[in-house]
């Protein structure tokens, strides 16, 4: 089976593969200076916590923003799996042109997005990927990665709110009730929810004038089960792209 893992700024992803069939994930919390013991010990952990053999692993793909964890990764998958990872970048075989001025700027996670949106949900199409930052990525008609918008994420944005408004209180990042909040807590809430679906779906609407192309939309990551309503450009939310695109991205460098 194939142990895939999204490494992201907040948090990690893991999926473990058969064939195409994602049996199991987890999401856990992305530390910075995790060693490669724990790194290791806390995945077969997850592992015999969901009643599976580590050693039923065969491979591992990883798609990481973090490259402080790289070599923890990397001696992890070879010390407690024993397998050297294919981390996606450059010389890495996508099947997709990179159209980027340097494509060696593109974080490894916008790569395998559009790889696997394209193969599941055709071109031209756009990716969100909402996280720390929320990404869109554009993939042309041709299906080729012609490079995309980034933006801060709802959850920055809303700590940046808080730790600058010394009055204001955290609250939970939901549709209110209302757009015209009666209470400061909904009027806050109205901002950073409605506020966000808005810069969302004007970003779609000028990507799509800019690529000239009413293109499929499509959205994964944490904040998007929750945006999902307010966005009427949305056509899918896929929870697990990330670890679908590192899927056909590992089978396309299988030797």
């Amino acid at each position: 089976m194939l142990l895939a893992v999204d490494v992201g700024n907040s948090h990690t992803v893991l999926g473990l593969f058969e064939k195409d069939d994602l049996r199991a994930h987890w999401r856990i919390s992305t530390r910075r200076g995790a060693t490669t013991d724990e790194i290791g010990v806390l995945v077969r952990a997850l592992f015999l916590g969901a009643g599976i053999d580590p050693t039923a692993v065969g491979a591992v793909a990883v798609a990481s923003v973090v490259p402080d964890l790289n070599r923890a990764l990397a001696t992890a998958g070879e010390r407690y799996f024993g397998r050297e990872p294919l981390f996606v970048g450059p010389g890495v075989r996508t099947g997709m042109p990179i159209l980027y001025e340097n494509p060696h700027e593109v974080g490894a996670d916008r790569i395998v997005n559009a790889v696997a949106a394209l193969q599941r949900f055709g071109a031209p199409v756009i990716v969100l990927d909402f996280g720390t930052a929320t990404t869109l990525d554009v993939v042309s008609g041709r299906g080729e990665y012609l490079g995309g918008v980034i933006a801060p994420g709802i959850g920055v944005s809303a700590e940046a709110l808080f730790s600058r408004a010394a009055r204001l209180s955290r609250v939970d990042i939901r549709r209110p009730s209302r757009v015209i909040g009666r209470t400061t807590e909904e009027s806050v809430q109205s901002g950073l929810f409605h506020g966000y679906a808005a810069l969302v779906e004007g970003l779609v609407a000028r990507v799509r004038e800019d690529l000239g192309s009413p293109a499929s939309v499509i959205a994964t990551g944490g904040f998007a089960p929750v945006l999902e309503e307010a966005l009427p450009s949305l056509q899918a939310v896929d929870p697990h792209l990330t670890l679908h695109g590192l899927r056909i991205v590992w089978e396309r460098n299988r030797r």
